[in-house]
């Protein structure tokens, strides 16, 4: 049954296509949403690039003709501008202002009152990625949802990089004396990907394991290639660090995704092997170490001084990791440290965009709020030679218009699983201490 989707601003500042995400359905964007686009085109940041191009969009649509009366879209449905707020009169008896969002609502409602008149009454469907505005409209009695166009996959079913198989004991026994089995030997109702992790255990409850990896062409298994040695000082304390470890410095994979709450050695392991890469080995030129600058609560304004004071407050995180590795004593000698040796850049991503980076091993931290326009632009400047590493955590999202499932690092990690380039695992256990792996599990 066709329906008809009324959008709320922060969906098309999400996904600027999302009227095209709709099949043969009507969609309608109320005309509060038009004024809120308008004020956000001159943002120099993602939110401003998505208002551009959707008004650029918008007035495309023009050619086809007056968008107030509906204009054809490619998967059937009509796309229409809506002026009418005739029940806001009732909006506000519940609400009181007349906000963007009640406006909002009102064209909704509207359009609900107008169906109900009609003998066969279409659907009326607010879709919208703000929870209030979904709330307020359960309110008044109008179905309202998510936009989820854009995930992949829900939250449950996303892709962990490791999987534990029950197997006979001599399943495990035939792995240890030819140190590889086939991928079509085990008893998997699923498909297994590129460099994805697999933990034996027997069936019949002894203690008996083995940690295995699914080759690049996804049809054996075979052991860790790597001992459980330090790597500038770390030591891979559970499983999911060594199998972080096993791709880190593997250099035959330039794609490395590392996702997990908080204290669980995501940033640490990386610039470890990193530094190996680049120090010790010399398979890298430089290590480029960046991340976003999206703050954690209220922004705290325009900073003084040159560039690398401005950064210094977001790349802190970076720069206590790195004081850990080369064990410093004093406050300032990292920085002595970092200028000598030359080869270790920390940089914010707002620098990265046009340029292309050859040789490097490039780590990106706080992947998860970055958008998957963002992080296709971040790949895209990976140059011949060189390995990125992407680390966030997706429950901990400062962006105002992502989620665990619709952020860039997610998209990557489901777009990239089945590529002989890419390996990715998800760590569970947290390591920084106690009290913070007990923050992570009650908080």
């Amino acid at each position: 049954m066709k329906k008809l989707y009324v959008l709320d601003t922060n969906v098309l500042l999400h996904d600027p296509n999302a009227v095209f995400s709709f099949d043969n359905n009507d969609v309608v964007i109320p005309a509060a949403v038009l004024e809120e686009i308008d004020s956000k085109k001159r943002l120099a940041d993602e939110i401003g690039r998505n208002a551009r191009y959707v008004s650029r969009l918008l007035d495309g649509f023009r050619s086809q003709g007056r968008l107030h009366d509906g204009v054809r879209l490619p998967g059937g449905g009509n796309l229409k501008v809506e002026l009418n707020h005739r029940s806001f009169t009732k909006m506000q008896e519940v609400f009181g202002e007349m906000t963007n969002d009640n406006r909002i609502l009102a064209v909704a409602m509207n359009y609900w009152m107008e169906e109900q008149e009609k003998e066969e009454a279409l659907p009326v469907i607010l879709v919208s990625k703000d929870s209030l505005v979904r709330i307020k409209a359960d309110v008044l009695g109008l179905v309202a949802e998510d936009y989820k166009s854009d995930r992949l996959v829900p939250p449950q079913d996303m892709y962990t990089g490791c999987e534990t198989v029950q197997v006979h004991p001599s399943v495990i026994d035939e792995f240890y004396t030819f140190r590889q089995l086939l991928v079509r030997s085990l008893p998997l109702n699923y498909p297994v990907h590129p460099h994805q992790f697999i933990i034996l255990k027997d069936e019949l409850g002894t203690s008996k394991s083995a940690l295995l990896k699914v080759t690049a062409d996804g049809n054996k298994l075979q052991p860790l290639h790597l001992s459980n040695d330090a790597v500038w000082g770390i030591t891979a304390r559970n499983a999911q660090q060594r199998m972080a470890m096993e791709l880190l410095l593997n250099d035959e994979i330039p794609l490395v995704t590392l996702t997990g709450k908080a204290g669980t050695g995501k940033t640490l392991l990386t610039l470890a092997a990193g530094l190996l890469k680049t120090e010790d080995e010399h398979r890298y030129k430089k290590l480029l170490i960046a991340r976003p600058v999206v703050p954690m609560g209220k922004d705290i304004g325009f900073l003084p001084g040159e560039k690398e004071e401005k950064l210094r407050p977001w790349m802190q995180p970076i720069y206590d990791n790195l004081e850990y590795l080369f064990d410093t004593k004093k406050n300032g000698d990292i920085d002595k440290i970092l200028a000598g040796m030359g080869s270790i850049q920390v940089e914010a991503l707002t620098y990265i965009r046009g340029r292309s980076i050859p040789g490097q091993f490039i780590i990106i931290d706080e992947a998860q709020n970055l958008s998957k326009h963002e992080i296709k632009t971040i790949i895209t400047r990976v140059g011949e030679g060189s390995k990125i590493v992407l680390l966030g955590d997706p429950e901990q999202i400062d962006h105002p218009y992502l989620d665990s499932t619709s952020n860039g690092l997610t998209h990557v990690v489901e777009r990239f699983k089945q590529e002989p380039v890419s390996g990715h695992v998800t760590l569970e256990k947290g390591e920084r201490s106690r009290l913070a792996q007990l923050g992570a599990e009650l908080l």
